[in-house]
């Protein structure tokens, strides 16, 4: 769910993990938001429309954090298998 922060009306719900979200992460730019999930991957969504864009696949444990580079372009998660990966996070057409 996001809320417009001005009318606190919401304005989206984003449904496609099947377990609890632990992070999410805006894109610098807004455009996008990243989201990691207890089911082991981390999803890439359009912050407007509420599309999935993205599943990332390849923790194998639940994924506790997500957080963009600055410039939009990579994605990092860190997940509870002790690991941290970083993505290709470049829009795809």
């Amino acid at each position: 769910m996001l809320e417009d922060s001005i009318s606190s009306q919401e304005t989206l719900t984003l449904r496609g993990h099947t377990s609890y979200v632990h992070s999410v992460a805006f894109s610098a730019d807004g455009k996008r938001l990243a989201s990691a999930s207890q089911d082991q991957t981390v999803k890439v969504w359009d912050a407007t429309s509420g599309q999935e864009t993205l599943t990332l696949k390849g923790h194998t444990g639940y994924v506790t954090s997500v957080a963009f580079s600055a410039d939009g372009n990579r994605l990092a998660s860190a997940s509870h298998d002790g690991t941290v990966k970083v993505w290709d996070a470049t829009p795809r057409p």
